[in-house]
């Protein structure tokens, strides 16, 4: 099971099954994620390392959508943001790390 999906289209979800989703742990799928950025002399492209996982521990992807998000907010229903609602996939701040 896809757990960021699942908690992303279910909105009713029963503690039970919140309970079993946060006791199989974070998915921490390698995602195809890539950026390219225009500098003054050349070009910059920074590739997703899976590595960011091991910095920060809240921190799920999904391979579906190919983003990242807040798992803690997405079990215990956290804040309305972009780390809750559609993914990341930049470098974006989470209000818990800021």
């Amino acid at each position: 099971m896809n757990s960021v999906d699942y908690l992303l289209t279910n909105k009713d979800i029963t503690y039970e099954i919140r309970t079993e989703i946060k006791r199989l742990g974070r998915p921490i799928p390698d995602l195809i994620i890539s950026k390219t950025y225009v500098g003054k002399s050349r070009n910059y492209t920074r590739n997703f390392n899976s590595s960011v996982y091991d910095r920060f521990k809240w921190l799920c992807g999904c391979p579906k959508r190919n983003k990242l998000f807040c798992f803690i907010c997405l079990v215990v229903g956290g804040n309305q943001s972009t780390w809750t609602q559609e993914g990341c996939v930049g470098k974006g701040r989470h209000k818990a790390t800021a």
